[in-house]
């Protein structure tokens, strides 16, 4: 295992990744807490919803903590579902704005602090995904450098990018 750097954030999507291969991976990656960023944490994929997976990753040493306020809300997640990245990012920049999700956004940059987190969503591109903005705005409250993880049989090379600009009404 990796040595544990604290005060870093990663981010990961769990889309078409086995949990076992999904948890090699953090630990790999040296993570100590998983921010579960979905508004729902339920999945059809076996292992991925949100009891499932805590028992999981604490087994494993790593902490989960669910953090609602910051998932995408259903308008949203059915914008970016039909391509309507623009639509999707209003909405997401609005729901931003709401006093649960600034709430959870001071939580989450505060775990960061803590040691090396994740955010987990859905995706497995970080691009293609709401946690590379919420990581943004976590960066821009605690300065951190972001890495996007993938698991081992997506890629083995995480990458790091900006994601785009919120869009706020």
């Amino acid at each position: 295992m990796s040595k544990r750097q604290p005060g870093s954030l990663a981010t990961i999507g769990y889309e078409g990744a086995a949990l076992e291969e999904f948890i090699a991976t953090l630990r790999e990656a040296g993570i100590q807490r998983l921010l579960d960023v979905r508004e729902l944490p339920l999945s059809r994929r076996k292992g991925f919803s949100k009891t499932a997976i805590a028992v999981a990753l604490s087994n494993a040493g790593i902490e989960y903590v669910h953090l609602r306020g910051l998932g995408d809300p259903k308008p949203g997640r059915e914008a970016a579902r039909s391509g309507e990245m623009a639509l999707f990012r209003k909405i997401f920049g609005n729901h931003m704005r709401t006093p649960k999700a600034k709430a959870d956004l001071a939580l989450a940059a505060h775990l960061v602090t803590e040691g090396s987190t994740c955010l987990m969503c859905y995706e497995r591109e970080h691009t293609d995904c709401h946690r590379s903005i919420v990581a943004d705005a976590i960066s821009d409250i605690v300065p951190v450098k972001i890495r996007h993880l993938k698991v081992a049989s997506a890629s083995s090379k995480p990458s790091v990018r900006k994601a785009p600009a919120l869009e706020c009404a």
